[in-house]
């Protein structure tokens, strides 16, 4: 049973991919974070024995900190966020317990270098419609929650992304784009390792939306026409990112927990 101080890898799986997930922090040793240079989705790597000094960063927050075993570390750098007013957890069994449940784990070397203030920078063409709003929401959910995304003209994307080094996205001949039938959103979830059912099955609907091909999935038409409808409503695309990150959370719930859920309008009327 869990402490007040701890949380199971299951509770804090339901957790990521929700706008409600705590702060993650991967406090392992420089060894053991070598030996698998792998996250948590959405964790942040922060050193241990620094907590004293980066503590406050997070005050305020719900934090989950993770080491190796939920040892000597996480418990203290845990401790040190709770001084600072932080509702602080850790793991249960570390990241030894995630790896051994077999949840998903994202590989460091596929993250571009992250900036000065520790955000992955991403580029893409600007007016978004579908893949270019659900990779942005795959990465601030699973990926990189601080994550920055830059939409500038189209022609322009490329040297965008070499003056600021921001990685290009959703553009031909680069690596995170359309790959055969595959849309950018499929790509990343296979590059990332997060290959869940939930999210394998909103990479349908996305696909199918992204590349015309509505009869792959019925949900597809829905996400196609709440995504055109963002489109005219927002000229800020980044409004409009914020507003379509709510939109894939509640596809992405419905993924998850609500398929075999149906609605209709059952009424008290007594038959005759």
């Amino acid at each position: 049973m869990s402490s007040f101080a701890s949380i199971s890898p299951d509770k804090l799986s339901r957790l990521i991919g929700t706008p409600q997930c705590p702060v993650v922090i991967d406090v392992r040793t420089e060894e053991d974070f070598a030996a698998d240079p792998r996250l948590v989705p959405g964790a942040i790597r922060r050193g241990a024995e620094d907590a004293p000094q980066w503590g406050q960063e997070f005050a305020g927050r719900s934090v989950i900190v993770i080491c190796q075993r939920d040892a000597k570390l996480s418990q203290g750098a845990a401790a040190w966020l709770r001084v600072a007013k932080a509702a602080a957890e850790t793991l249960e069994g570390g990241f030894e317990a995630w790896k051994a449940a077999d949840l998903p784990l994202v590989p460091v070397a596929r993250l571009p270098p992250r900036d000065a203030e520790g955000r992955t920078v991403w580029v893409t063409r600007a007016r978004p419609k579908i893949d270019r709003i659900a990779c942005p929401w795959l990465i601030r959910r699973f990926v990189d929650p601080k994550a920055v995304f830059l939409y500038v003209a189209p022609p322009e994307v490329v040297r965008v992304s070499e003056r600021f080094k921001a990685a290009p996205f959703d553009i031909e001949d680069t690596f995170w784009s359309h790959r055969g039938d595959r849309c950018t959103f499929d790509v990343m979830i296979e590059e990332f390792a997060l290959a869940t059912p939930a999210l394998l099955r909103l990479a349908s609907i996305v696909r199918a939306a992204d590349t015309a091909r509505l009869d792959l999935s019925p949900e597809a038409p829905g996400l196609l026409a709440a995504s055109l409808g963002l489109s005219r409503i927002y000229d800020d695309d980044l409004a409009q990112l914020d507003a379509g990150l709510a939109l894939y959370d509640a596809f992405y719930r419905w993924c998850r927990d609500a398929t075999g859920e149906s609605h209709n309008w059952p009424t008290n009327r007594v038959k005759q």
